[in-house]
């Protein structure tokens, strides 16, 4: 079976201060079809921030009032994970890591042994990171690049990231008409990298330029990215399950 990890952010699974439970399903539909294509998935899931948010409204911008909302609203996104996944007759299983296990060969290993095991048992491991615990020094700070280790140390083929922002443009195509879409990049320049990030909502961390970073970080590892829309996944379904690419951007090295 081919691995792959699907990355998927705040911006799709929040819609009006709620998670979006018909884009949530249509995911879990997705990652059903996959696995029925002999694909073994690894989800890296955002959102338990903005679950805990609906239930308690904290101010988010004070790093207690963020890690006490990870910590209500990790359990009510897998529940919400679970109930989903049943109607597909799937298990999936809640993963938490913090920053520091890919610093150690050992924390990897026994990471890996239990993903492993997981997609061994056709389970769904659900990844996130540990916000509640995790401390400053010690934070990806987006699961964009948590997403991008993932992939690298647990032997995926390929991070799909499922975002707001449906590939990667020649410029802005929020501000510019005539922006043209880079259907496939091969290089990401050092100013791309280090641009100013934009996530595009209020419980984003990330933005394009934390999406080049990860992509950087798989092709200098001779792995691969694709972006596309977490909205609409007709571009994902065409280039996983029909070998077509009509749309999103794909990263790899030439």
């Amino acid at each position: 079976m081919e691995r792959v990890v699907i990355k998927v952010g705040s911006h799709v699974l929040t819609e009006n201060g709620a998670i979006a439970k018909v884009r949530m399903l249509a995911l879990v539909e997705l990652i059903a079809e996959l696995k029925d294509n002999q694909y073994d998935i690894i989800l890296v899931s955002s959102g338990a921030v903005s679950a805990g948010y609906t239930q308690l409204p904290l101010d988010r911008s004070k790093l207690a009032n963020k890690q006490a909302l990870a910590a209500i609203g990790q359990p009510l996104l897998l529940k919400m994970y679970q109930e989903k996944f049943s109607r597909f007759n799937l298990l999936c299983s809640q993963v938490l890591f913090r920053a520091d296990v890919f610093e150690s060969k050992k924390h990897i290993e026994h990471a890996k042994n239990a993903i492993d095991t997981l997609l061994k048992n056709n389970v769904v491991p659900i990844i996130n990171e540990n916000d509640t615990v995790s401390i400053e020094e010690l934070v990806f700070g987006d699961n964009d690049r948590l997403s991008a280790h993932v992939a690298h140390h647990f032997d995926a083929e390929l991070l799909v990231i499922l975002s707001d922002i449906d590939a990667f443009y020649d410029k802005d195509p929020n501000k510019y008409d005539d922006a043209k879409r880079r259907a496939v990049v091969t290089k990401i320049l050092p100013e791309e990298l280090t641009a100013e990030h934009t996530p595009n909502n209020e419980f984003a961390t990330g933005g394009i330029v934390t999406k080049l970073q990860s992509a950087d970080y798989l092709m200098q590892h001779q792995r691969k990215m694709f972006l596309a829309s977490g909205f609409n996944l007709d571009d994902v379904k065409s280039f996983l399950i029909d070998n077509a690419h009509k749309g999103g951007t794909l990263f790899k090295v030439s």
